[in-house]
């Protein structure tokens, strides 16, 4: 059963969907606005520090735990459809990841749909990824995590630097990664009554948004259609709660299929997202101190 405190994401997620019905024309500046309050469903981890930096043109938050190993980086792509959602939306929750790695996370402000579609984004974390190489971080000291859409990048972006050429980081790391660019997941409608912020109409929304005119089986827009051969160690998070939960498992199987070590963890009656809530939520910190305890022996920490 769920935790009485993961009603805090119940109670956002509601307010936003209120926010929608009562305003369906809202424009995106007033979307991005509302959706910057996901961060407000964590507690502040404290004993990290923040500092601005330019990641060959993007900025960029690095999260700084005290006393971590500033060697070992997370790649950490925040969600929002790659519209909504910010370095600053996602401070909280990627500190808190690197806090229990015990190692750094750069989070990047990549630009966002509509201004910037794809594969604007895909590009602009392959030069995240090349910068930090620039920096004298390892490629196996790297791993990349990403929520959502974020979920989506940190996937994508590897894929794109395995094709490239490029050596690849330890580990990849999504958080109920928003792949499916067609919304054709059976749990839309398992989960309908259950989710209590994604349908398929927003998804086909976001997914236009960012797609433009690209096809939305593009396998570095939709990695459900992507080719995972030689791909890093995987591991899955995702809310049994979620209309998005087969984007996880159907990934995680095509993996599998391809060789590539893969966990896929279905945490029963969670949200999207619900590691929004660490520090104030147990499933939030129990996923957490998990991804930790997969990710720190790849990064090569004791």
């Amino acid at each position: 059963m769920a935790s009485p405190q993961s009603v805090l994401l119940d109670n956002l997620f509601d307010g936003f969907v209120q926010a929608l019905a009562a305003k369906p024309d809202m424009g995106v500046e007033e979307l991005r606005d509302m959706l910057e309050k996901c961060g407000d469903v964590a507690r502040d981890p404290g004993g990290v520090d923040y500092l601005e930096v330019d990641a060959d043109g993007t900025t960029c938050l690095w999260a700084v735990p005290h006393g971590c190993a500033e060697d070992r980086v997370l790649l950490s792509f925040h969600g929002g459809g790659c519209v909504t959602g910010s370095r600053f939306s996602h401070r909280k929750l990627y500190a808190h990841i690197a806090k229990a790695v015990g190692c750094r996370a750069l989070i990047p402000d990549y630009g966002r749909a509509p201004e910037h579609q794809y594969p604007s984004q895909v590009d602009e974390g392959l030069r995240n990824y090349q910068w930090l190489l620039d920096q004298g971080i390892a490629p196996a000291h790297i791993a990349t995590v990403g929520d959502s859409a974020g979920g989506n990048l940190c996937t994508s972006v590897v894929l794109a630097a395995r094709d490239r050429g490029l050596a690849l980081p330890a580990a990849v790391m999504p958080l109920s990664p928003w792949y499916d660019m067609e919304a054709s997941a059976a749990s839309f409608e398992t989960n309908a009554k259950v989710d209590r912020l994604i349908s398929r109409e927003m998804s086909l929304g976001m997914s236009g948004l960012y797609l433009g005119q690209t096809s939305p089986r593009d396998p570095l827009a939709n990695p459900l259609w992507a080719d995972y051969r030689d791909f890093p160690p995987t591991y899955i998070q995702v809310g049994g709660y979620e209309a998005i939960m087969d984007d996880a498992t159907r990934a995680a199987e095509r993996m599998q299929a391809a060789g590539v070590e893969v966990r896929c963890e279905v945490f029963p009656e969670m949200q999207h997202v619900f590691q929004f809530m660490a520090g104030n939520a147990p499933e939030a910190d129990d996923a957490i101190a998990k991804l930790a305890a997969w990710v720190r022996p790849r990064l090569g920490l004791a």
